[in-house]
């Protein structure tokens, strides 16, 4: 088969689903937007490699905040896939995290083509635009909610498939009435490429963390997170008589919200920008304790793919998140600790890290059982399986 494969964000699993798709001998070429600010997998072919690699839309960082501009580059990005389409001959193609403008127009122009394609629903924005332009947002937003929510329901009628990463999907695909063409597929992450390492590593000692007692956050911030409960957090570490340094891999707006933050609470913290996916490894490893941070707003819809890095990783894990998302259940799996995204629970989170940070058995455990558990959970080849049947089918 020719396939396309577009991931908005350039995340690590779904380009190796594009590599272990190409191994299998299909024609594929994997798209991704480099001006999205995120955390990109390794998306450069290797010698001898049959995948293309096609990014889209801008190189420069794209305003997140800057809402109308967005929404016209958004948009933009979907015509530049379907010349992509048309380019590569793709018999099929699967857009995953792609902007509901992108899809919206995407969508309409592969049913002029007569083309048929898979949505991998991310995350459901009907959703979650809705309960943050309830709570956080005002005015016309509300407004947008409602016309996100129409076009979410609408690409998804479009799509000759769907995967959806939890089964808390499938309600709303239900009252969508597309729940027929839905198939769960969890997410993972590369067990090969983000692996354990020594805690005294290249890059911890390069960062002057090797010694350091660390609590360590790496990846996007952004709505659906409240960056100051990772200096409450280790303010209240350091309230229980554990010093600790905090620790936060991420570029945009929260980086100055922490920065104040910290100040005003007299944390000591490490602020980086996102770093080279070949050294992820060293980046996890370097933390004691790694932390998921999710808003209660986005419930059950949002998967953190940081949650199955820091698995991967070997690393316990703390999990400031609403319980009932899939991440949650994972992470005590592993014998983490999950509570609620809030100042009340801070207290709880704290005493359990200073619990961990006293005690390198318990460390040593938490890690194994974490990686463990993703060595269980994250294997690509059944995966890849599923995913290949899928694009066949909806490719007839």
């Amino acid at each position: 088969m020719r396939i396309l494969v577009h991931d908005y964000s350039g995340h690590p699993f779904q380009v190796e689903l594009s590599r272990e798709l190409a191994r299998r001998g299909h024609s594929v070429t994997h798209s991704f937007c480099p001006g999205w600010v995120s955390g990109k997998g390794h998306l450069t072919a290797e010698p001898g490699e049959t995948l293309a690699f096609a990014p889209v839309g801008p190189t420069d960082p794209i305003a997140k905040d800057r809402f109308v501009r967005r929404v016209l580059v958004e948009a933009l990005v979907g015509w530049q896939l379907l010349a992509q389409v048309r380019r590569t001959r793709a018999q099929t193609a699967m857009l995953s995290n792609a902007q509901i403008p992108t899809l919206v127009v995407f969508a309409l122009g592969m049913l002029l083509l007569r083309r048929p394609w898979v949505l991998w629903h991310q995350d459901v924005y009907a959703v979650a635009v809705r309960s943050f332009a309830g709570d956080k947002l005002g005015g016309m937003f509300r407004h947008v909610a409602t016309a996100f929510s129409v076009a979410e329901r609408w690409v998804s009628r479009r799509a000759a498939a769907i995967v959806v990463i939890a089964p808390s999907f499938v309600p709303v695909h239900e009252d969508w009435g597309t729940a027929d063409k839905v198939t769960v597929i969890p997410n993972w992450a590369p067990l090969d490429e983000i692996v354990p390492v020594a805690r005294k590593n290249d890059w911890a000692i390069e960062h002057e963390l090797d010694d350091t007692a660390t609590l360590l956050y790496s990846g996007t911030l952004g709505l659906k997170h409240d960056p100051t409960l990772l200096v409450g957090l280790a303010r209240k570490v350091i309230d229980a008589g554990r010093p600790v340094r905090l620790v936060v891999v991420n570029e945009g707006p929260a980086v100055e919200v922490i920065r104040a933050e910290a100040e005003r609470r007299d944390v000591p913290v490490t602020l980086l920008p996102f770093q080279p996916y070949e050294r992820l490894s060293e980046v996890l490893g370097s933390g004691d304790v790694l932390v998921v941070l999710l808003d209660k707003l986005a419930g059950a819809f949002s998967v953190p793919s940081k949650t199955l890095s820091y698995l991967c990783a070997g690393r316990p894990v703390l999990g400031l998140m609403p319980g009932e998302n899939l991440a949650a259940s994972l992470i005590q799996k592993a014998g983490g600790t999950v509570v609620a995204p809030d100042a009340q629970s801070l207290p709880a989170a704290a005493a359990w890290v200073a619990t961990v940070l006293t005690d390198a058995e318990m460390r040593e455990e938490l890690g194994e059982a974490s990686r463990d558990l993703a060595e269980q959970e994250f294997a690509l080849a059944g995966c890849a399986d599923r995913f290949e049947a899928i694009l066949r089918r909806s490719s007839r």
